[in-house]
């Protein structure tokens, strides 16, 4: 009786520490960027990700996320990226995993991306026209 009652025990404390978003899809999402013209470099948070067309993995994050694309003798141009509510993260509510909740929210993976492709059409500054 002791047994069964210390496997149930720790089968519970299991499911109460899962953390389904972040283990089911990850805390990273691949996002396809591409430019007008090409040859953009895609910065996120500073760092340089890639360079138009690419793809690359973006971290997913609770907080507003923008990407700046960036052309010499272009104007550069920061677009906010979409995401909405990771269903996933249910899992948590339905297996009593308060504490997975707070992990999801914790990596980012509460949220996902919700655009995964994005296309920009940079302007060329004023002293290009001339």
């Amino acid at each position: 009786m002791k047994i069964k009652l210390s496997a149930v025990v720790l089968l519970g404390i299991a499911f109460s520490t899962t953390s389904c978003a972040t283990i089911f899809t990850g805390t990273k999402d691949k996002i396809s960027f591409t430019s007008t013209p090409e040859g953009a470099k895609v910065m996120h948070k500073g760092v340089e990700k890639c360079t138009t067309p690419c793809t690359a993995e973006i971290p997913r994050s609770l907080s507003k996320q923008t990407i700046t694309f960036e052309k010499e003798g272009f104007t550069s141009k920061e677009i906010k990226l979409m995401k909405n509510f990771n269903a996933v993260t249910l899992l948590n509510i339905v297996l009593g995993g308060a504490i997975g909740v707070g992990i999801d929210a914790a990596t980012g993976s509460l949220t996902k991306y919700s655009v995964k492709k994005y296309d920009v059409a940079l302007e060329e500054t004023q002293l290009q026209q001339q």
